[in-house]
C-alpha cells in the first residue's frame, strides 16, 4: 500500500469529517462505505470496516427475498453458469 503524508481537515457543525480523496482512493472507501474509530489515547484510528460473515448472509438474504428466488434456485443457477464456464474453457467432455 502507498504511503500518504499527513493531511488535514476540517470538523464541519455536525461533526462530519472529509476524508481527503488520495487518501479515500488508497483506502479503497467510497461513499458509502462504513468506518471504524477507534479512540487511542489522544488519537484516533480510522480505518475502513469490511464487511463481515454475518452481515454478508444478512444481506444475500435481503437480496434473495426482493428477487422473488430461492436459495435452492440460486445454487441451480450457480452450477448452470459452471457448466456453461467449464463448455466455453475446455469444450464438451469426451466419452471413453
Amino acid at each position: 500500500m502507498e504511503v500518504a503524508k499527513t493531511a488535514t481537515a476540517e470538523i464541519k457543525a455536525r461533526g462530519q469529517l472529509t476524508i481527503p480523496k488520495k487518501i479515500r482512493e488508497m483506502s479503497h472507501m467510497e461513499e458509502g462505505s462504513l468506518v471504524s474509530i477507534v479512540p487511542v489515547g489522544n488519537s484516533l484510528v480510522i480505518t475502513p470496516k469490511r464487511i463481515e460473515l454475518d452481515e454478508a448472509r444478512r444481506q444475500l438474504r435481503k437480496l434473495l427475498k426482493a428477487s422473488g428466488h430461492t436459495i435452492g434456485e440460486l445454487v441451480e443457477g450457480l452450477k448452470e453458469e459452471r457448466d456453461e464456464l467449464f463448455k466455453e474453457t475446455y469444450g464438451t467432455k469426451k466419452k471413453m
